[in-house]
């Protein structure tokens, strides 16, 4: 049995998840934990006599994670249709990034540095793979009319219940006699990765709650369903000569999402390595980050409506290759939070009108809902693709980190990213959905 399209409590149950997994995103990769694996890590150490930076760690932690939820997510994305598991799959990423957040409390020096990287890897793996998921549900539940600010909500709802929970953090990390902790040691910071962990899971478990339910395919074993599920990917794959504008949209977004993703990760260890931020006020930059993001997502799906998704792109990604240029000469803490505005502006709203615009150019025919049933699969390439970014940024800004020992060139060669992206989009068009070109 079909799900009811636009069904309100299955909406808002959909971008609740945002709510409750922008908090991973919000304060263990972005807020307060970079700059804490900063401080807790040696500067420089060598593992298997290769020398690293932590900061070239903490970016090779990403490109590991991401590396290997890019080789998984075709697999599993194709079992989710193949076996109508796509609510399974996400509930069993979502367990295992909030456990492993969970498992980050245990980090304290040196001593646990590998407990805090797998605990890193484990929530990052379990945030990245469940979004395949999540995304794919968006033209399941909604007409393609709602597809824009649907979108939008959910990133909205996501700043929004981030920022609540970091408002949190900050007051203990900033007052911790309130809350009976001591004001030495790291117990204050640490109790936040706890927050976030809890704070995913129950939040996640609502939303699971309001997805439209899985409807099993019976006697099919696991083997059978991932050959089926590699077979739905060929399948996408050769659709795809059928639907060049998917193609260059995918394209295009390939190479700034390396750009876009790199500078939301490393930003905080930036600040705090290249000018002296402390947590406090690390958090504080995020927070002003994350209002304007707010503003910025409806900003974009304003913009779309206006003059539609290609010349809202290019406007984002303007701002964005802006934002690496003045990183690279940025001299104070004061010219950094104008910085920062900046990406809160572009942040949510580049990544909205991302998932937007691709819903928009995969195919679907007159059957309407029957065409979408391999949404999954679909929506594996762009999630694919945008971990295969993440890799290839990530990887080169550790790599000149690494060698330079400054991260101003890292930040500077990822502007590239950007410009490539504008001249890719260039010959993108957002055609009909259904339409062949």
């Amino acid at each position: 049995m079909l799900h009811p399209l636009n069904d309100r409590r299955t909406l808002n149950g959909w971008a609740l998840f945002d709510w409750a997994n922008s908090a991973f995103a919000l304060v263990i990769t972005t807020a307060i934990f970079p700059p804490y694996f900063e401080e807790m890590v040696d500067p420089s150490f060598t593992v298997l006599g290769i020398p690293f930076t932590n900061s070239s760690w903490f970016a090779y932690l990403i490109t590991f994670s991401y590396l290997v939820i890019a080789l998984l997510s075709p697999l599993l994305s194709g079992i989710a249709d193949a076996g109508g598991r796509r609510k399974w799959f996400l509930q069993l990423f979502t367990t295992m990034g909030g456990l492993g957040c969970l498992s980050l409390f245990f980090f304290q020096g040196m001593s646990t540095m590998w407990l805090g990287s797998l605990g890193f890897v484990i929530g990052l793996i379990g945030f990245a793979g469940g979004l395949v998921f999540y995304n794919s549900f968006l033209p399941v539940i909604a007409t393609e009319d709602r597809f824009d600010r649907l979108s939008a909500r959910g990133f909205a709802m996501g700043y929004i219940g981030s920022v609540l929970l970091l408002l949190l953090n900050l007051a203990m990390v900033q007052a911790p006699g309130w809350f009976g902790l001591p004001e030495e040691g790291t117990l204050r910071i640490r109790l936040a990765f706890l927050t976030v962990g809890l704070w995913w899971l129950v939040f996640a478990y609502i939303s699971l709650s309001r997805l439209p339910d899985d409807v099993r395919v019976r006697g099919n074993g696991l083997g059978s369903m991932a050959a089926s599920g590699w077979e739905e990917l060929r399948k996408v794959w050769r659709q795809m000569t059928t639907y060049p504008q998917a193609k260059r949209f995918l394209l295009a977004f390939f190479c700034y999402s390396a750009g876009v993703q790199t500078v939301i990760f490393l930003a905080s260890i930036f600040a705090k390595k290249e000018l002296g931020f402390e947590t406090a006020e690390l958090i504080i930059v995020v927070l002003i980050l994350q209002v304007v993001a707010v503003g910025g997502a409806y900003l974009a799906a304003k913009l779309s409506e206006w003059r539609g998704n290609k010349f809202a792109l290019y406007f984002e990604l303007i701002i964005w290759t802006a934002i690496c240029v003045l990183a690279y000469f940025v001299a104070g803490k004061t010219q950094f939070y104008f910085i920062a505005g900046a990406v809160g502006l572009v942040m949510g709203g580049v990544q909205s009108l991302s998932r937007s615009t691709y819903a928009k150019v995969i195919p679907q025919s007159e059957e309407g809902r029957a065409a979408r049933t391999d949404t999954t699969s679909w929506f594996s390439f762009y999630d694919v693709l945008e971990k295969v970014a993440i890799v290839l940024g990530t990887f080169i800004f550790g790599f000149l980190d690494a060698l330079t020992g400054s991260m101003r060139l890292s930040i500077l060669i990822l502007s590239v990213f950007f410009l490539l992206g504008m001249v890719f989009l260039s010959r993108f068009r957002v055609a009909q959905p259904a339409e062949v070109v």
